[in-house]
């Protein structure tokens, strides 16, 4: 029997974005070179439904693709819904929400996923010559990318040569030829560490891909939880039962038996190929292309109609920022609660590009702690910045926590006004990062090292408990029952429902 729900299935998380008005089913032609992408990209610069590409022309007819699957919504006042849908939760689910339930799954006992013998990834499996990658619409996602990118929002799955650690983690991949793809795994990605184990043997890296994956496997595959941590039973914890996987056709790996696509093969431990450029999470793209391992394809099985999800990357936010960001945000608030940090909340400004985490501080927390700017600078850097998410994100800013930091407008209003220049910005050059932040130089790029920062936009008295300004807004600069009166009577002012500024 078919495991149910938005969490575990993605044809399920489709239906029901589509039957809440949070999804579109296209049905003109659309070209999946190029046009598909721009819809998708003008999509995520409008907040509009996602868009689901039923009538897809150079392809077989039934093969779909989904733009934005976690695009941020205009639909209901839900701007996070899609996101929320991953997990299970409510459409009106807020960033903070989200954030403890992630915590919590990660404070729980794992739950081991449940193997089972067969499921709809398994309608359709070819293998051998039968194998054709170009049957899958394939699409070209920017006009300048070096090739069409198949797996913009999926997973591989590698396990270490003495079978102790399954990592699920996310990697593009490029289609490079009927049966191979090419794709990054940096040494510090899960994907990395284990590909070198294999190759340190001579050995080629038995692997699977999994596109339209049941969105919390997903999620949980772009969390940067710790080396040799299974992230299957992280998504059964996540998701409040067991996720449901099956056997690969060739090699003893498993992967959600609810998947719409699975590919199947091996990393090659010497050959490269040419990968790139791309259209970037940062919001760039350059010019260079870089040699990356090439996938092996020797199986492929897929549901009837596949739906292939995608990640048009670019200017925030899109899946980068979003699922990425926001996983990242759970784990460094994790991080940052248990060193004992007087710390409120960490968000990833999905506005960002995951190039800076914003800290709310707990000034009244802060003020017993006794620290001075410096120290919590220090102390902040010495967490994030020693971690593998503190790895993945540049920029730290501290903030009190009267900020509501999951509102970008009042994190740029903090950095304008209470970030000082000339003594506010701690650098960190030995700190090890990213090598694709735009701003790196050549030297930290082959280091891999430096561009490291933490921001204050602290106060000098909030180290003391205290903020003496007041804000002065709706909330802060009138009387109950002057506010009261206006939130009664806003729409009789003339004003929309719904325009009312938060309270």
């Amino acid at each position: 029997m078919t495991q149910r729900g938005s969490a575990l299935n993605f044809r399920d998380f489709v239906e029901n974005l589509l039957a809440t008005g949070d999804a579109v089913d296209i049905r003109e032609p659309v070209s999946p070179l190029l046009e598909a992408a721009a819809i998708t990209r003008r999509v995520y610069e409008t907040n509009s439904p996602a868009p689901l590409f039923s009538n897809l022309t150079g392809t077989e007819a039934g093969f779909r693709i989904l733009g934005a699957p976690a695009g941020l919504s205009g639909t209901g006042g839900n701007t996070h819904g899609r996101l929320a849908a991953h997990f299970g939760l409510p459409a009106g689910t807020a960033p903070r929400e989200l954030l403890e339930h992630l915590i919590a799954a990660m404070h729980a006992e794992p739950v081991a996923p449940r193997v089972v013998e067969t499921g709809p990834c398994k309608e359709n499996v070819l293998t051998g010559d039968d194998v054709d990658l170009e049957r899958f619409p394939v699409p070209l996602l920017h006009e300048h990318d070096g090739g069409r990118y198949l797996g913009t929002y999926g997973y591989h799955v590698v396990r270490t040569p003495d079978g102790r650690w399954t990592s699920w983690s996310i990697s593009r991949t490029m289609l490079h030829g009927r049966t191979t793809l090419v794709g990054p795994a940096m040494a510090q990605q899960h994907l990395g560490m284990i590909h070198a184990m294999w190759r340190d043997r001579g050995l080629p890296t038995p692997w699977a891909m999994v596109l339209g994956a049941p969105p919390a496997a997903l999620a949980a595959a772009g969390m940067p939880l710790p080396a040799e941590v299974n992230e299957d039973g992280y998504v059964g914890a996540l998701a409040g039962s067991p996720v449901e996987v099956v056997r690969t056709e060739l090699h003893d790996l498993h992967v959600p038996a609810n998947s719409e696509i699975v590919l199947e093969g091996w990393i090659s431990p010497d050959k490269t190929a040419p990968e790139g450029p791309m259209g970037e999470y940062h919001g760039y793209a350059f010019a260079e292309s870089k040699p990356q391992p090439v996938f092996h394809v020797e199986a492929m099985t897929f549901r009837d109609d596949p739906i292939l999800p995608i990640c048009v990357a670019g200017l925030p936010p899109e899946e980068n920022h979003t699922i990425w960001g926001t996983m990242i945000s759970a784990v460094s608030l994790d991080l940052l609660r248990a060193s004992g940090l007087p710390v409120d909340l960490a968000w990833c400004s999905y506005e960002a590009a995951t190039c800076w985490i914003v800290v709310s501080i707990d000034i009244r927390r802060l003020a017993r702690s006794g620290m001075n700017e410096k120290g919590l600078a220090d102390a902040v850097a010495e967490v994030l910045f020693g971690s593998h998410t503190g790895w993945l994100v540049p920029k730290v800013l501290l903030v009190a926590d009267d900020i509501d930091i999951t509102d970008i407008d009042q994190v740029v209003w903090a950095m304008a006004t209470r970030h000082h220049p000339g003594t506010g910005t701690y650098c960190y050059p030995q700190a090890p990062g990213i090598p694709m932040v735009p701003y790196l130089t050549p030297e930290e790029v082959r280091t891999g090292h430096g561009g490291k920062s933490v921001t204050s936009c602290l106060l000098p008295e909030q180290f003391e408990g205290v903020t003496k300004g007041v804000t002065a807004s709706f909330r802060h600069s009138f009387p109950d029952r002057v506010r009261s009166r206006v939130e009664e009577n806003w729409t009789a002012y003339g004003f929309a429902e719904g325009a009312l500024p938060p309270c």
